[in-house]
C-alpha cells in the first residue's frame, strides 16, 4: 500500500520518560480524516483518524497473532485467549469489564482471524477515556486464572458445536483444509474439540506472554478523537501495567506455505443437511500483490452482486441456488479465490458445472468492458459505504498499520480501483482462473454423486 507521510517529529520527553515519535500519515482536509501515528519507546504503535463531526469513537487494539501462528497442539489457543482476556484483571472482574461499557451504552467485542486478533469498544466520544482504560487493562493485565480457563473451555466447545451446526460456515473451513492441508492456515481458527480439551492454563499463559508484547500490538482509534490525548491515555495505561518495559524485539516475518497443496483435490463431508454446500476454488493472491486491485474487480464481476455472472447464471436464469457468490482471501504470502453455493443435493453437480464453465470462460475470454466498468463502480461504492462508521474506520487504519505498516486514503483507494484496466483484469483472470481448482462439499451425497463431483475438477 502507499502512504503520504509528513516529516517525523520527536516530542520532548517529560518527567524523564523516553521520546515518542509522531507522524502525520494522511493530512486530511481541514483536519477531517487526518491520520497520525505515534510510536512509543518499546515499539507500541498508536494510530488515529480524526472526524470532529461525529459524536462517537471506536478504540481497538490489534495483536499480530492469529491461528496460523499456532503449533498443532496449540490449535485454537489464539481464540481461547481472546475469550480469557474478557474474564478479569487485577483491577476489574469480568462483570466489571462488561458493565463499565454497558453503563455508557457502548459495545465491546473481539475477533480472531488467521493472522491477527482485534479487541475493540465503540462509545460516545466523551466516554473514550473509559474505553481506553478498559481495553488496555484487558490486554495488559489479564489474570488467566485456572478457574476461568476451565469455565471458558465449555463456552468454546459450545461455540465449536454451534459452528458445526452451520454447514455454510463449516464448508469454508473444509476448503481451507483442502487447499492447505494440515498446516496452520489449513486448521480451524476455533481449534477442535480435542485441542481445546487438551489446552492447559500454562500453555495459554505462555502464548499470551509471547504474543502480546508491545512490539506485536497496534492501537487504533477513530472518530471524534484527539491524537495527543489518545497517546497520553494509552501510554499511561500501558505504563501502569509495566507493559512498555516488556519488549520481545521486532516481529519476525511469517514463514508460511508458499506452495498450496496439489490442485484437483476433492474433500467430501457427509452430513444429513437439507442443502449441499460447496466451495470451488484455487490459489489466489497474497494481500500485498499489486494485482489485488484487478482481482477485486474480477471477483466483483464474477460473483460480487446480483448482476454478477455467477448470480445471473446459477440463480436468475436457472433457479438452482439461493446463495451463490465468489470471494478472495489474501494472507501474508499466499491467497485463495473461491466460489460458494448452497443448493439442493440433487442439483449440486449442475451448479458446480455451471460455475466451472463460467470460470473457464472468463479465464479464456475475459470479461466485457461493460462488466468491468460496472464492477469498478460497484467496488468503489461499496468501499466508501463500508467506511461510514467509526468502527469501520478503526478497522481500516488498525489493519493497515498491522499488515502493511502504511496508510492509504479513501481517495487513493478509489483511484487504484478506477485505474484498473480491462487488460489487467484479463491478465489476472488467466493467472488465477486457469489453475486447476479444488473442491469441498458438505451434504447428503450418494456414492454416485460423489464420483461425478471429481469430474468437475478434472
Amino acid at each position: 500500500m502507499t502512504s503520504r507521510s509528513s516529516v517525523t517529529t520527536a516530542r520532548p520527553s517529560t518527567e524523564g520518560r523516553a521520546v515518542a515519535r509522531t507522524q502525520t500519515l494522511l493530512p486530511g482536509k481541514d483536519g477531517v480524516g487526518t491520520v497520525r501515528r505515534t510510536t512509543l519507546p518499546g515499539g507500541l504503535r498508536i494510530v488515529t483518524e480524526t472526524l470532529p463531526s461525529v459524536r462517537s469513537a471506536t478504540f481497538g487494539i490489534w495483536a499480530h497473532v492469529g491461528s496460523r501462528d499456532e503449533t498443532p497442539t496449540l490449535n485454537g489457543a489464539t481464540h481461547y485467549l481472546e475469550h480469557l482476556l474478557f474474564k478479569g484483571t487485577a483491577k476489574r472482574s469480568a462483570l466489571d469489564i462488561s458493565s463499565a461499557i454497558d453503563a455508557v451504552g457502548g459495545e465491546m467485542n473481539a475477533f480472531t482471524a488467521k493472522e491477527y486478533t482485534c479487541y475493540y469498544a465503540r462509545v460516545l466520544d466523551t466516554d473514550l477515556p473509559l474505553a481506553i482504560d478498559v481495553v488496555c487493562d484487558m490486554l495488559t493485565g489479564s489474570l488467566i486464572l485456572d478457574s476461568d480457563v476451565d469455565a471458558e473451555r465449555g463456552v468454546i466447545l459450545e461455540e465449536i458445536a454451534m459452528t458445526e451446526d452451520d454447514p455454510g460456515d463449516v464448508v469454508h473451513d473444509l476448503f481451507a483444509q483442502t487447499m492447505f492441508g494440515d498446516t496452520p492456515l489449513g486448521r480451524p481458527v476455533l481449534g477442535t474439540v480435542d485441542t481445546i480439551n487438551a489446552l492447559s492454563r500454562e500453555q495459554i499463559a505462555r502464548f499470551y506472554k509471547k504474543h502480546y508484547d508491545p512490539t506485536h500490538l497496534v492501537v487504533a482509534a477513530a472518530g471524534n478523537v484527539d491524537h495527543a490525548t489518545v497517546v497520553r491515555q494509552v501510554r499511561r495505561a500501558f505504563e501502569r501495567a509495566g507493559a512498555l518495559t516488556r519488549t520481545a524485539g521486532p516481529i519476525a516475518p511469517r514463514e508460511g506455505r508458499r506452495t498450496i497443496r496439489t490442485a484437483g483435490r476433492v474433500e467430501l463431508l457427509g452430513r444429513k443437511t437439507e442443502q449441499a454446500h460447496v466451495v470451488l476454488g484455487m490459489p489466489g493472491l497474497a494481500r500485498n500483490d499489486d494485482r489485488r486491485w484487478a482481482l477485486g474487480v474480477l471477483n466483483t464481476a464474477l460473483g460480487g452482486g446480483m448482476s454478477s455472472r455467477l448470480f445471473q447464471e446459477v440463480r436468475e436464469k436457472r433457479g438452482l441456488a439461493y446463495s451463490v457468490y465468489s470471494y478472495t482471501s489474501g494472507f501474508a504470502d499466499c491467497g485463495l479465490f473461491g466460489v460458494y453455493a448452497g443448493c439442493r443435493p440433487s442439483q449440486v453437480h449442475d451448479v458446480l458445472r455451471i460455475c466451472r464453465d463460467e470460470l473457464d470462460k472468463v479465464a479464456q475470454d475475459g470479461l466485457t468492458d461493460e462488466e468491468i466498468g460496472r464492477a469498478i463502480g460497484q467496488l468503489s461504492g461499496s468501499t466508501v459505504l463500508g467506511l461510514e462508521d467509526t468502527g469501520a474506520l478503526m478497522n481500516r487504519i488498525g489493519k493497515s498499520e498491522l499488515c502493511w505498516g502504511t496508510q492509504m486514503s479513501v481517495d487513493d483507494m478509489l483511484g487504484r480501483i478506477a485505474a484498473v484496466t480491462p487488460d489487467e483484469v484479463r491478465a489476472v483472470a488467466r493467472d488465477v482462473l486457469e489453475q486447476r481448482p479444488s473442491l469441498s462439499v458438505i451434504g447428503p451425497l450418494k456414492d454416485k454423486q460423489a464420483d461425478r463431483l471429481h469430474s468437475v475438477v478434472a
